[in-house]
């Protein structure tokens, strides 16, 4: 493209690749978020735009302008239109869970945008993608809790989330995540566990065995990335896309 004379390149990467390699959290573990940002860069790209990375931090990878656009709004109108309206609750109703301590500021941001109230779950990993303990701290008793998270790769938090909120007295659980990535036993894990349903956006393309899976949903990304390259192409601000 820069070689048929293109006047400004913008990379659209609905999920950024090895967003979760961020930071050096114990001895010779790559950040490899950062090498990523480096050839992103070095093939002569001009601005970046992701979906809810990981961590906000890797905009700062980048020296191009790079856009962080966020699920919340999806979100939150699918709590609106498909648990709340149907089932005749107020905020109330339900209660946003973060499934994991990294997780609040996002699980809060919807919370605050429903009205409603916010719980959290401590856990405690074996070692990578298996979890040993969770502790809930909150009240889900008697209402519908609803799981928020960034990433669903394996679902074994998601899973034994769902368990710990069913023994706390939740009536329902519900999940939604930015990113279904849903790698390995991962749709098998949602159809044994407590969750009623799953909603993930489509920022990544859904296998055959997840369209299979009668749990889970998507939220369309096609318009908010349509409407973002639209007011970057036209020099309009994208913050006024999530207010």
């Amino acid at each position: 493209i820069k070689r048929a004379s293109a006047r400004r390149i913008t990379a659209v990467i609905p999920c950024f690749g090895y967003a979760r390699q961020d930071k050096k959290d114990k001895s010779r573990v790559p950040i490899t978020a950062k090498l990523v940002a480096n050839l992103i860069e070095t093939s002569g790209v001009d601005r970046v735009m992701c979906l809810d990375l990981h961590a906000s931090q890797i905009q700062g990878f980048f020296d191009v302008p790079m856009d962080n656009l966020i699920a919340e709004g999806l979100m939150v109108k699918f709590v609106r239109e498909e648990i709340l309206k149907p089932k005749g609750l107020d905020h109330t109703g339900i209660v946003v869970v973060s499934p994991d301590a990294g997780g609040v500021k996002r699980a809060k941001a919807v919370a605050d945008r429903l009205h409603c109230d916010l719980a959290i779950i401590h856990k405690e990993r074996k070692r990578a993608n298996e979890v040993e303990s969770m502790t809930l701290v909150g009240d889900v008793n008697g209402r519908i809790a609803i799981l928020v998270d960034d990433m669903a790769d394996t679902c074994g938090t998601m899973a034994l989330a769902a368990d710990t909120l069913a023994k706390k007295g939740a009536t329902e659980v519900y999940a939604l995540a930015s990113h279904g990535v849903l790698s390995g036993n991962a749709v098998k894990r949602i159809q044994d566990s407590p969750i009623k349903e799953m909603a993930v956006t489509n920022s990544i393309e859904f296998s055959a065995q997840v369209k299979g899976c009668s749990k889970i949903k998507m939220m369309d990304i096609a318009p908010m990335l349509a409407e973002a390259i639209k007011r970057t192409h036209d020099g309009e601000s994208i913050s006024s896309l999530f207010a």
